[in-house]
């Protein structure tokens, strides 16, 4: 017999409030099943159960809100019993196996401002994925019932808690370094037009996917740059699993993985970006996808920024930023032109790397992107 146990989702979660049960006693899960819905301050997560076995014990009921590491579950090999019956929590039995593609999502932020705005979210209709409630669905209810906000509330205060103590963290333990490249984009975005032409609007790929597959590459090819540090030195990743900062329409920000980025087409990075979005902001997403990035990237281009330092994710080792392209006097060629560039960042722990190899990585993020041929294999 093993123990199921509530997961680490990310450096700014120590616990978690059970939300649904997916499986109940007797039921045969797999690897990578969804088996529970857990509500963080940030998202509901699904988690997923990466041992096999059969359900033999429901430690925890739904509503209960518990640590990281704590167990949820047993699981019991093929034809193990357990030594003697053991009651299911009364949560757990009114709470039926439900497909999840039939499953209605509430997004944590939006039910807590559904609750200061005193609205029902039981009747609001959801316009998210796979018809979720979503920040905005609360806030057309609300105003269509002429609910008013309490002068007190202040939304999406847990989650800036939560952001805080792990920035905090990280700035305590990680030695932080920091260096900045200036990226020659044209080659990129020239190659990337042509590439989108014939496209529908729907197919096109956007310039980050670029971003993403270069740093992947460098990544992987500058593996101190692609893991975590734990208590017993740097650990380096299996693979490449790219952990995308995504900002919250209710505020904060969430960074889940896509996972095995180098071997992937730009085509399906493209839609994987779009969907990881969409559920972020809709408040639905995986364990697996907020537990095992293994290097960051951030994106603050769309807000006219120039250049990023960022704040690692702890246990990760390294973050990169890209600021806003724009066009800048260049020497290219041995002359004077206008080219179109962007500032790219990498914070990186000293404990794992240092400056000589940061820059190494930055140029090959630099040089990738003007070899966008590179980036399609």
């Amino acid at each position: 017999m093993t123990e199921f146990r509530m997961p680490a989702l990310g450096a700014d979660m120590d616990e978690g409030t059970l939300n649904e049960w997916l499986v109940k006693p007797g039921d045969t899960v797999t690897r990578g099943q969804i088996v529970a819905v857990v509500e963080t301050t940030k998202a509901a997560v699904e988690i997923e159960c990466w041992q096999e076995g059969v359900v033999g014990e429901l430690l925890v009921p739904v509503g209960q809100t518990v640590s990281v590491g704590t167990p949820l579950a047993t699981l019991l090999t093929p034809g193990e019993r357990p030594a003697e019956p053991a009651p299911v929590p009364a949560q757990a039995v009114e709470t039926p196996t439900v497909d999840a593609a039939h499953r209605r999502w509430v997004s944590p932020a939006a039910r807590r401002l559904a609750t200061s705005l005193g609205v029902d979210v039981d009747v609001v209709s959801g316009t998210g994925p796979q018809g979720a409630v979503v920040i905005s669905d609360v806030e057309h209810a609300a105003a269509h019932s002429h609910a008013v906000v309490p002068a007190a509330h202040v939304p999406g205060t847990e989650m800036r808690k939560s952001i805080a103590a792990a920035m905090s963290r990280s700035k305590r333990e990680i030695p932080h370094y920091y260096l900045a490249h200036e990226v020659q984009l044209d080659p990129a975005l020239d190659w990337l037009a042509e590439r989108n032409a014939a496209r529908s609007i729907t197919e096109r790929v956007l310039p980050a996917v670029l971003q993403l597959k270069a740093v992947a590459l460098a990544a992987q090819r500058f593996g101190e740059f692609n893991g975590f540090w734990r208590d017993t030195g740097f650990e380096a990743g299996s693979a490449v699993h790219v952990g995308v900062a995504i900002s919250l329409r209710g505020g904060g920000l969430v960074a889940p993985a896509i996972h095995d980025v180098p071997d992937k087409k730009l085509d399906e990075l493209m839609a994987d970006l779009t969907d990881l979005v969409a559920r972020a902001r809709a408040g639905s997403l995986r364990s697996s996808e907020m537990s095992d990035p293994t290097i960051t990237v951030t994106n603050l281009g769309d807000q006219g920024v120039d250049t990023v330092f960022g704040v690692i994710y702890p246990p990760q080792v390294a973050l990169v930023g890209f600021g806003t392209p724009a066009q800048r006097v260049c020497a290219v060629d041995g002359g004077i032109r206008i080219a179109t560039t962007l500032q790219a960042s990498l914070a990186a722990d000293h404990r794992a790397s240092d400056g000589h190899r940061g820059a190494l990585f930055l140029a090959a993020v630099n040089d990738l992107l003007g070899e966008p041929d590179l980036l399609e294999k």
